[in-house]
């Protein structure tokens, strides 16, 4: 459509050098064509121009000082994209490729992540170009002070709710949080992920995770099918690659393979779960260990891997289970995922795939899940979790699973009958883009020209 690609192009002319926020941005325009052509509304409400321009957009300096006592700088950001459902939301990544396309791409995309939850959360990202690997505990806090200087002006339980993401776990979050309430003189839910010994929520920890395997779980069974006894590749080692894990296990799959950013590990008998966990969350080491107690494992180093691709997606598996960084899973690597009979890849981090690989899921017909729906536990959960901040109260673990269960199988529902109705069955991607962006855009247009 004409009217699509003149939004992106003058995008590239206002933001320029880009590429990630372009990519995000094409991807879901790319499938809004059906109801662009039978809504005309969201034309004439210039919806599509207003949805891609952030509503506000913070960049900042980050002094800190380490622990020689030299001065080092880094530079902060925090998108709030779109708040027509409520206030901003999503997380805060802390690594050494932050920039503002990155920020940026991934903020668009909570917007649509979390209008799919069908819970009261506009879109938000942020984070810094700042590597916590080799960071000394008080390195990191200094570092976390001096950000949360700036961030605190911006942010509220009812303005804009920061979580954790890449390079951000539990203990940025705590020292974020009591720099802002060394600041405002407030105890209020401000951020998301916090510790369970003061207004964190139980689940949280494993809410992405777990949601791309229960998501997984229910592509298949609407295909007369089931994880039982599948074997999965999943990618990572963090937080969601670890919690998807220990979910396969729990469904009766075996996860076969995990990675870090030095090389893949291949466990043909199952990843030992237990070791992993203590690898990455205690020790903060690399994969390679694994081999000191399961020999008969095999890691393959990054400077190994194909020149098209990564070598998690070369071995046979039914499933695969993207849980890294974006754009890890290559045109190359779906069609070796293809070959070797993979009937399902559910994405566990944000857009894992390149727009080759997604064609090619989609074109083979295949259960595919698009990150924006399969990993939107993690801010499901995140919104559960300011639920009981604001109510004062503490859920069990039954209570919060059974409702994260319930919220994955609501995204699936509903993306699957968009798709549907729209003619494009078992295309998800479709159902998610357009479910997600009418309930926005209804919105938007219910809220007047703001």
């Amino acid at each position: 459509m004409t009217y699509i690609h003149q939004t992106i192009m003058d995008l590239k002319h206002s933001s320029p050098a880009q590429a990630e926020f372009y990519q995000a941005v094409e991807e879901v325009l790319d499938s809004l064509g059906p109801i662009l052509e039978t809504n005309k509304i969201y034309q004439q409400q210039a919806i599509i121009q207003r949805i891609v321009e952030p509503e506000r957009q913070i960049m900042f300096r980050v002094p800190w000082v380490d622990d020689k006592g030299e001065i080092q700088v880094n530079k902060g950001y925090r998108i709030e994209f779109n708040s027509a459902l409520g206030p901003y939301k999503g997380g805060l990544r802390f690594h050494p490729s932050v920039n503002a396309s990155i920020i940026k791409f991934l903020g668009f995309e909570q917007i649509f992540k979390n209008a799919l939850t069908g819970l009261p959360i506009g879109g938000g990202k942020g984070g810094a170009n700042f590597d916590p690997k080799g960071r000394s505990d008080g390195e990191i806090m200094r570092f976390c002070q001096s950000f949360m200087n700036e961030l605190y002006r911006h942010i509220g339980p009812t303005t804009d709710v920061p979580a954790g993401d890449i390079g951000v776990g539990a203990r940025e979050i705590g020292y974020m949080f009591g720099q802002y309430k060394r600041l405002t003189g407030r105890y209020e839910g401000v951020l998301t992920g916090k510790s369970l010994l003061w207004g964190g929520s139980l689940v949280r920890k494993e809410a992405t995770g777990y949601g791309a395997v229960y998501f997984a779980d229910f592509m298949l069974k609407d295909r007369g099918d089931s994880l039982q006894g599948k074997r999965c590749l999943v990618s990572g080692a963090g937080n969601v690659a670890i919690y998807a894990m220990k979910k396969l296990y729990q469904l009766g799959a075996t996860p076969v393979t995990c990675s870090d950013s030095s090389g893949t590990l291949y466990h043909d008998k199952g990843i030992d779960l237990a070791l992993v966990t203590h690898l990455k969350e205690e020790r903060r080491s690399c994969l390679k260990e694994y081999l000191n107690a399961h020999p008969d494992a095999q890691y393959t180093p990054r400077s190994d891997y194909p020149e098209d691709g990564h070598v998690v997606w070369r071995y046979t598996a039914d499933a695969a289970f993207p849980c890294a960084t974006q754009n890890e899973l290559t045109g190359a690597d779906a069609q070796s995922l293809l070959a070797n009979g993979c009937k399902l890849v559910s994405e566990g981090a944000n857009m894992p795939s390149t727009q080759e690989a997604v064609n090619a899921f989609i074109a083979a017909g295949i259960a595919y899940g698009p990150g924006k729906a399969a990993n939107a536990g993690g801010v499901a959960t995140s919104q559960l979790e300011m639920a009981q901040n604001a109510s004062m109260q503490n859920w069990t673990f039954e209570q919060v699973d059974k409702q994260l269960q319930h919220i994955m199988r609501n995204i699936f529902v509903t993306a699957n009958d968009t798709a549907k109705a729209f003619g494009q069955e078992g295309n998800l991607v479709l159902g998610a883009n357009i479910a997600g962006f009418r309930r926005v855009a209804d919105a938007m247009i219910e809220q007047g020209v703001v």
